[in-house]
């Protein structure tokens, strides 16, 4: 997975795979999904980012869950 940043537009676009996009899904106003062929998310575009994903600040964090 990949976080860009295009601060010239405020937009952050989030890439899972690098499977070929054949449709694009709009979530909400600024909120916009890429699937493949198979209804796989591929990318995530946010515009307005700043605002709409509190894009200030990025973080990861892996949590392993555990058997019982």
């Amino acid at each position: 997975m990949r976080v860009k940043y295009f601060s010239d537009t405020d937009t952050a676009l989030v890439e899972f795979a690098n499977n070929e996009v054949v449709e694009t899904k709009e979530i909400s106003e600024n909120v916009y999904v890429d699937l493949d062929s198979e209804g796989n998310l591929i990318n995530m575009t946010i515009e307005h980012a700043k605002k709409n994903a509190a894009l200030t600040e990025f973080s990861y964090q892996e949590v392993v869950g555990t058997t019982s």
